[in-house]
């Protein structure tokens, strides 16, 4: 942890800004600390270079094993690609000079992929995650001028309303129990004038249904037995490019067909495995933008990839809405 995330960091209960005690640091992080809330007391640990606001991993456990078994897979800077970039560029839409000087925040950090590339546009990044994910990704980019990552809960972040310029959810907000309450909270920390971008999976396709009933299944394993049974995407790869034959084996038993047979194999556990997974409909994402006073929203290709900017005007109460918009048209 960097003394700079004080700027930002409060006790996630009452927001009142919190108080670094410092037990050992390693040139500009410290690895081991504490930071004590002056008003109610609670008191945070900060574990091997990370300020933890949880416990344990809850509901989504499985995440952080996977990036911890794939933790550099989908890194662009040890890959060799640009495919991270590309998936970040065509979610929010954003440019280099829109990072460049502004605090962001990356909801559901993962390994770090896309905080990575926040900091090589000029960045300052904020990554949080439930999970011990945040262990890998500090393994990563922890150690890097402009990133910060702090282990929390999207339901109970340790930041004030309205604290970022940029913030966006690249396939998280599916994963929790409540992806529309999950996505209110992101919507939350983005500054009036500011940018938010979700990646969601969509209910669209007739593929869907089976994988859904696979995960009847999958989910009540142990996930180093799914870890295993995922290496079927490997091989099967090759099968499923068989065109006609391919195709309908892909309905009765979707895996990833990722090129990189390590990507492949890491993107299917990845879908059989979280407790949750929703998949939603480009209209209702639409509405949730809209509800938090998002304009300027842009939609993409599948999956549902949406983003907009937040109006610089509160929003007022709904009868003097109403009322101005007959003014309006009367007007």
């Amino acid at each position: 942890m960097k003394t700079g995330a004080l700027k930002f960091l409060v006790c996630p209960p009452c927001q009142t800004e919190l108080k670094l005690e410092e037990k050992s640091r390693k040139a500009a992080e410290i690895m081991e600390g504490r930071l004590q809330c002056s008003s109610c007391g609670a008191a945070y640990p900060i574990i091997r270079g990370v300020p933890r606001f949880v416990n344990d991993d809850s509901y989504a456990d499985s995440f952080g094993r996977e990036w911890n078994w794939f933790s550099t897979v989908q890194l662009d800077s040890q890959n060799g690609t640009r495919q991270s970039e590309e998936t970040l560029d065509a979610t929010t839409g954003w440019t280099a000079q829109d990072y460049k000087g502004r605090l962001t925040l990356d909801v559901g950090v993962g390994c770090g992929r896309f905080a990575e590339i926040v900091a090589n546009k000029g960045g300052e990044i904020v990554g949080i995650d439930l999970t011990s994910a945040v262990d890998a990704a500090y393994e990563n980019i922890g150690a890097r001028e402009r990133v910060h990552l702090v282990q929390a809960n999207l339901f109970s972040m340790p930041f004030r309303k309205e604290s970022f310029d940029l913030v966006y959810s690249i396939g998280v907000l599916h994963h929790t129990p409540d992806t529309k309450a999950a996505f209110d909270r992101a919507a939350e920390m983005v500054k009036p004038g500011g940018g938010l971008a979700v990646y969601l999976y969509d209910r669209y396709g007739f593929s869907n249904h089976f994988s859904d009933m696979i995960r009847v299944v999958t989910t009540r394993l142990p996930l180093k037995v799914v870890f295993y049974l995922s290496t079927v995407s490997v091989p099967l790869y090759y099968l499923y490019r068989i065109l006609k034959l391919g195709s309908l084996f892909y309905i009765f038993l979707p895996i990833s067909m990722h090129r990189d047979w390590r990507w492949r194999w890491l993107e299917t556990f990845d879908w059989y495995t979280p407790k949750y997974q929703w998949k939603m409909f480009y209209p209702e994402v639409h509405r949730w933008f809209r509800e938090h006073r998002f304009h300027r929203i842009m939609m993409s290709d599948e999956p549902i990839r949406m983003s907009g900017r937040k109006s610089l005007q509160r929003r007022q109460h709904p009868e003097a809405e109403a009322i101005q918009r007959v003014q309006q048209l009367a007007g």
